[in-house]
């Protein structure tokens, strides 16, 4: 590499303190938002400390009018020793002193018919080691098409101000990131996942080298991005949230539903719990660096059901989420999905 190449890969001066700041401007726009929304419920905040190095700030929002549970945190912790996770993806990193910050949020709405929403952007730093990764996902569990569309097109749309064809990559590394491999099924409708970006090589950098995401990102090739577009783009995204989430919770907050609807409701959320407890990264890295336990385990939901052996009724509404919406789907372009949601009253 070119020493014009190298310049061009390093982080800006004051990364940290850059990107720190970013993550809680998010956190506080995207709180002050939701409370908004809610126009009841209000966060609480506890602030923390990590004994081995840095801390953060984790806040709550419980029983609100619209939000049954809902966190957003903040953390910036540092160390010497960098936890199993991450050296198995970049052994590169092994024997820096190391710095991360970001914040992520999940939602759990009372009402079956809004969807949960889970949000992550985070900063990396590890000697020469950097990137930056995140994306947004929703978990439908009575699903509307026109719903799923929204929330994508807000997220490519954002994507696309840096470059249009990161979408194209995102979009399936997420399909791919939120599975449940146990289950054969996604957590839910997708939205955008990226990890690793560090403004060289190729855009995918995941562990299935022949999914789709790696597929499209070995036609597009190599991209030289460098630290501002990439913080530009956690920028974007982040600031993309509230508009792709808040349309969908006016429209479906006046919903009547049945204990039949919050039964299944509870059930999905057993899905959602499996999948933040066996596969998510974030919780794996989050216990391996004695993070807060009650920070790390935020994201799962207050109440959830399990029942054994549960296989929707035919030709249902709850068989509409799990033949439809639990895998990856081309939500544009595909025209068959409106025939299909039509039929079920997911099509408005």
């Amino acid at each position: 590499m070119s020493s014009l190449q190298d310049q061009a890969n390093l982080p800006a001066k004051n990364s940290r303190d850059r990107a720190k700041k970013l993550v809680l401007a998010l956190q506080d726009e995207i709180c002050g938002g939701l409370e908004a929304i809610d126009e009841e419920g209000k966060f609480l905040e506890e602030s923390w400390e990590r004994p081995e190095g840095g801390g953060g700030r984790s806040r709550v929002l419980k029983n609100g009018k619209i939000f049954e549970q809902g966190g957003v945190n903040f953390s910036e912790v540092h160390g010497n020793e960098l936890p199993p996770s991450i050296i198995s993806q970049r052994p590169e990193a092994k024997g820096h002193s190391w710095f991360a910050t970001g914040t992520s949020m999940v939602l759990h709405p009372k009402n079956p018919y809004i969807p949960t929403v889970h949000l992550n952007y985070r900063y990396f730093e590890a000697g020469p080691v950097w990137w930056f990764g995140g994306g947004a996902d929703l978990t439908p569990f009575y699903p509307y098409l026109s719903d799923t569309r929204h929330f994508h097109s807000c997220h490519k749309a954002a994507c696309d101000t840096i470059n249009e064809d990161l979408h194209k990559v995102f979009k399936p590394w997420c399909d791919e990131y939120f599975f449940l491999k146990h289950r054969n099924e996604t957590r839910g409708v997708g939205g955008i996942f990226y990890d690793y970006q560090d403004g060289s090589g190729m855009l995918y950098k995941g562990q299935n080298a022949h999914g789709k995401a790696s597929n499209i990102s070995k036609e597009l090739g190599n991209y030289s991005l460098n630290w501002e577009n990439l913080f530009s783009l956690a920028k974007a995204c982040g600031q993309a949230f509230l508009p792709s989430y808040e349309p969908i919770i006016k429209k479906r907050k006046n919903q009547n539903f049945s204990e039949k609807e919050r039964d299944f409701q509870l059930y999905r959320r057993g899905r959602y719990a499996e999948f933040n407890l066996v596969w998510d990264r974030g919780t794996i890295f989050g216990l391996q660096t004695n993070g807060r336990t009650e920070s790390i385990l935020m994201s799962l939901p207050p109440l959830a059901r399990w029942e054994y052996g549960y296989k929707p009724k035919e030709n249902s509404r709850e068989a509409l989420l799990t033949d439809l919406f639990t895998k990856p789907q081309d939500w544009f372009t595909d025209k068959s999905l409106e025939e299909r949601c039509l039929t079920h009253q997911a099509l408005d």
